[in-house]
């Protein structure tokens, strides 16, 4: 038995195209901040991206969520930041919008289950840039919940980022895996595939959604949602 099966969600649990998505999603995050007071679109969406690099580029030293905000406050000003709840909230309501820029998943909750079958923990590793509640809104397009796992990582209990190897590290320690052990299931080959093989955990590439932003080869095991199934009932 695995010790650990970790799971990405966007492009692999959840099905989308990345681009379209995050086109759709700030849309309507525009949307509902312009109701608030932030009518200037362009520079909300440059706070917002400022602070996804700052998450990214964290070296450890303060959570995600600090770094995206005291980022995002310095773009926007200080006084953006007692608007924080709003923009949590924004998470449980309007992001709902933004299923329509994905696509079913009918074998997402089978591959989970069989993940509990297969190993002691299944974590979903996706990358910790959203809060907890934007977690739980795009499990919910799925049909799954928070509770189907054994860790969610989000962007307050993470203090680095894929595609950095401590983002798996930080994991790994937190239930102290072996990671020859655990299994790594995701569509991202720089932030799944080489960012987890790069601490040797074994890793499976989805390639129904697959990003791959060079010509590097794959040689891990890869395939379909229906072949994904067939590997974790082989292990």
């Amino acid at each position: 038995m695995l010790q650990a099966i970790l799971f990405d969600l966007d492009g692999t649990l959840l099905p989308m195209d990345n681009d379209y998505f995050t086109k759709v999603y700030f849309q309507h995050l525009a949307v509902t901040a312009a109701q608030w007071g932030y009518t200037d679109t362009k520079l909300l969406v440059k706070a917002v991206w400022a602070g996804v690099e700052s998450m990214v580029k964290n070296d450890g030293r303060r959570t995600n969520y600090n770094a995206f905000w005291q980022t995002f406050g310095a773009v926007m000003g200080p006084d953006s930041l007692k608007d924080i709840p709003k923009f949590s909230s924004f998470y449980e309501n309007d992001f709902h919008n933004a299923r329509s820029a994905t696509f079913p998943a009918p074998l997402a909750r089978k591959a989970v289950e069989l993940a509990h079958e297969k190993a002691e923990k299944v974590i979903l590793a996706t990358n910790p840039i959203f809060p907890a509640n934007g977690d739980a809104t795009r499990l919910s397009w799925i049909g799954l919940k928070m509770e189907d796992f054994d860790l969610v990582t989000d962007y307050q209990n993470s203090c680095h980022c894929k595609p950095n190897p401590a983002y798996y590290q930080d994991i790994l320690a937190q239930f102290d895996l072996d990671a020859s052990k655990c299994l790594m299931v995701g569509n991202d080959v720089q932030e799944d595939v080489e960012a987890a093989s790069a601490v040797g955990m074994p890793v499976y590439l989805l390639n129904d959604h697959t990003i791959h932003r060079t010509d590097a080869p794959i040689t891990c095991p890869q395939g379909s949602y229906e072949e994904l199934i067939q590997y974790l009932e082989q292990l």
